[in-house]
């Protein structure tokens, strides 16, 4: 890099008082400045590019690493489920003759579900009913039963 000190920076604005004029130096060195700014930008926006690719690059690679290590997870489980269905079946082999056989004796019926919907709560009465009888269906509010019911006043 350039080693630049004070005395080299004040010879060349010497150089360049001299070169350029006092008059065209302002707007030179206002021109000269844009172009420096603009430069470091371009420098700053490259070095921010290679990092997002070094950091993509990256990630490529851990997201290779685990989708490795995910199927391999996924392989063990899957013969693991595959010997376990195996064991399975060889020891519930003999169980299914005896449940035939134990279903056959048994009399009693198989229980069914009364298939009752518990989360919808039934009245007793009707709501027909309750209408054509006055009874009250809704809760009201001490508010508004004290508004409903306040005597009217005489005029």
């Amino acid at each position: 890099m350039i080693d630049l000190g004070l005395s080299k920076m004040a010879l060349i604005g010497a150089v360049a008082l001299i070169v350029i004029g006092p008059e065209k130096l302002p707007r030179v060195a206002r021109t000269i400045g844009t172009l420096l700014g603009k430069a470091q930008r371009y420098v700053s926006d490259v070095k921010a590019e290679v990092n997002r690719s070094i950091e993509l690059e990256e990630l490529k690679k851990m997201k290779s690493t685990v989708e490795g290590a995910a199927q391999e997870v996924e392989n063990s489980i899957q013969t693991t489920t595959s010997d376990f269905e195996k064991e399975w079946a060889t020891a519930t082999s003999g169980l299914e003759n005896a449940a035939d056989l134990s279903s056959s004796l048994s009399s009693q019926p198989e229980y069914k579900h009364p298939g009752k919907n518990w989360r919808l709560k039934r009245g007793a009465t009707p709501n027909w009913y309750k209408a054509r009888q006055g009874i009250r269906t809704k809760a009201l509010s001490g508010a508004a039963r004290v508004a409903r019911y306040r005597p009217q006043k005489l005029n």
